[in-house]
């Protein structure tokens, strides 16, 4: 086993070091690009282009990502997550490297997706590695954070874009695509010194490895009883997970007897109400919406980007803290509700086409940053990996990802065109996209906090009813209106493939 970092918290601490970092660098190379479509100096660069050129190179990243996704499908479980997280960054290297020389806008559209494809790669790994090198109770405040760092990099990349913006020269916009590098450097060397995931090598059959990892990671004897718990739930999953053929790539489509399609087809709409929120419209074009919808001076409307997404950091601090005890379920449905409410007073406010209502609408996208930290950002990214069976977690994983880049490429593609032609009523799309996600949220997904990976098979398992007739045990969801998981209830959900299974 490798692992230059000793063991138990010093080890824990760079895994998490490791994983902070990877979306730190995913952050920042969100956000770079917003700032950097009104420098005078970029637009002059590339003959300043419309609003279909520019929905081009802002989604010509996401291209990118959704070939990643089909890369980790097919190689994730090959190469397995140390090795994946290296490939990502030798792609934002070679990205990074293109973008910060280019003079065309072919040759900055390839950077870009270049680029993509290696955050694609990033964006479906560290996730997974993170979870499954972690306490269940710990789980969801640990995957937030990494969710966390998202904010906090697209904070860094608005402020450096800011303070760079008063160079002359091309060295204005090309130095904070260029620091990209410093990111991919910084990982590549954490991630030398890691541990590679126990569930991952037990799933290739290398189960002793995968022991000693957990006894590092852990500072624990291979006869503890924590890790005997854990070395059996993983071996037990795996068994039922390949009996259930969910390690194939057709079993991701059948609705076999631990229920991978379903699961799968969950955490992909995790991803999707993630990007229908309306989060892309602030992230990446929030300068430009101050400037044209508000009618703020470009430098003012770049410090007040960078104050909205300093709220965004601050929201995402309670999940951060307090995701496991708030539940998965409570913070999706009432994070919602909360950004729908924040568009439906966006577009009122913008449609007196007054400078004293504008404002008004400009503080609700602080809110909404506010909100969608607390809420929407960080709970998909915990619950896509969790949800999904261990044996068909990469390809699940990937799968879902593709989702957050599909429907990111669509957003930043229509966007400026959207603002163009309905202005104001642009944000009614979303707002009603918000609302629907409350009931979709309540009826089909189930409670996840503070169960173990290994459990959370049994949410959704086969058991045999008194008739002999089979029915899903998709227990939890009637039961998940709390924030946590209390242990009675746990006990209920996990003991369901034994009884009469609970129907959602």
């Amino acid at each position: 086993m490798r692992s230059c970092y000793g063991q138990g918290r010093p080890l824990r601490a760079a895994i998490q070091t490791c994983c902070l970092a990877a979306f730190l660098f995913f952050g920042y190379d969100q956000g770079n690009f917003g700032g950097i479509l009104q420098n005078p100096e970029w637009l002059k660069t590339f003959d300043y282009p419309d609003e279909t050129t520019t929905g081009i190179i802002m989604s010509s990243y996401c291209i990118g990502a959704l070939i990643s996704c089909a890369v980790n499908f097919y190689i994730g479980d090959l190469f397995g997550r140390r090795r994946m997280m290296w490939l990502a960054m030798a792609f934002i290297v070679c990205g990074a490297t293109l973008q910060t020389s280019a003079y065309t806008i072919s040759h900055l559209i390839v950077g870009r997706i270049i680029c993509g494809i290696g955050t694609g790669i990033d964006s479906s790994t560290v996730p997974m590695y993170q979870s499954e090198l972690c306490e269940k109770e710990k789980r969801g405040r640990l995957v937030s954070w990494e969710v966390l760092f998202i904010g906090v990099g697209v904070v860094v990349a608005y402020w450096i874009d800011f303070g760079f913006s008063y160079l002359s020269g091309s060295v204005s916009w090309r130095t904070p695509i260029a620091l990209q590098l410093v990111f991919a450097i910084v990982v590549v060397v954490l991630v030398w010194g890691l541990p590679e995931s126990p569930r991952w090598l037990a799933n290739r059959g290398r189960e002793q490895e995968a022991v000693e990892v957990l006894c590092a990671v852990f500072d624990r004897t291979p006869n503890d009883p924590f890790i005997m718990e854990q070395v059996l739930e993983i071996r037990e999953a795996i068994s039922v997970e390949r009996h259930a053929g969910a390690q194939k790539i057709s079993g991701l489509f059948k609705n076999d007897r631990v229920k991978t399609r379903r699961r799968v087809i969950l955490a992909w709409f995790m991803l999707f109400m993630n990007q229908l929120s309306g989060i892309n419209i602030i992230i990446a074009y929030i300068p430009t919406v101050l400037v044209k919808s508000v009618g703020i001076d470009p430098k003012i409307a770049t410090v007040m980007a960078g104050c909205v997404v300093v709220l965004f950091c601050i929201g995402a601090l309670v999940p951060s803290l307090r995701l496991d005890h708030m539940g998965r379920r409570p913070a999706m449905m009432w994070g919602s509700a909360g950004l729908g409410i924040c568009m439906m007073m966006v577009s009122i406010l913008l449609s007196f086409h007054k400078r004293s209502t504008s404002i008004g609408a400009a503080a609700f996208f602080f809110l909404f940053m506010f909100v969608f930290g607390v809420s929407i950002n960080a709970v998909p990214w915990v619950y896509g990996p969790e949800i999904l069976p261990l044996v068909a977690r990469t390809r699940g994983t990937a799968i879902s990802v593709s989702s957050h880049w599909l429907w990111n490429f669509f957003i930043l593609m229509i966007t400026p065109t959207l603002l163009a032609r309905l202005d104001w009523k642009t944000y009614l799309i979303f707002m009603a996209t918000n609302f629907s996600f409350v009931p979709i949220v309540y009826f089909f997904y189930p409670e996840t906090s503070n169960i173990s990976l290994e459990q959370i098979d049994k949410l959704f398992i086969d058991a045999e009813t008194d008739d002999g007739s089979m029915e899903a045990g998709e227990a939890g969801i009637g039961q998940s209106g709390k924030g946590g998981t209390d242990t009675k209830i746990e006990e209920r959900q996990i003991s369901s493939s034994r009884g009469k299974a609970q129907a959602s």
